[in-house]
C-alpha cells in the first residue's frame, strides 16, 4: 500500500492584516450605517483593510445584492448580510 495522503489539509491561516473586508451598501440605509460602524471598528482593532462599495453606482452589484444590503465580504467571499456581528467578523478575520 502506498503512502496515504491526509484527507483534510489545514488551510494556511492568513493574518487579519492580510485580509480585506468589503461593505456593500447604499446611501441613506440605516442598516448600512450600523454595519459600517461595526466593520470600521473591527478592522481598526484587527488591522484588516476595508473598503465600501455603493450598489447604486454599479448595476452588477445592484443585481446581485439589492435584497441583502448591507452585505459584507471577506476576501471577496460573502460573509454576512443585513446585520453584522462584530464577534463573527473578528473570528472570520482570524483574530
Amino acid at each position: 500500500m502506498g503512502g496515504m495522503r491526509p484527507l483534510l489539509r489545514r488551510a494556511s491561516r492568513k493574518s487579519p492584516r492580510d485580509r480585506v473586508v468589503t461593505l456593500i451598501g447604499k446611501p441613506g440605509c440605516h442598516l448600512c450605517d450600523a454595519a459600517r460602524e461595526v466593520v470600521a471598528a473591527v478592522c481598526e482593532e484587527t488591522g484588516a483593510a476595508w473598503e465600501e462599495w455603493d450598489i447604486t453606482a454599479d448595476e452588477e452589484l445592484h443585481r446581485l445584492y439589492w435584497e441583502q444590503i448591507p452585505v459584507v465580504l471577506v476576501d471577496g467571499e460573502q460573509h454576512d448580510f443585513w446585520r453584522v456581528d462584530a464577534g463573527r467578523l473578528r473570528s472570520a478575520l482570524g483574530a
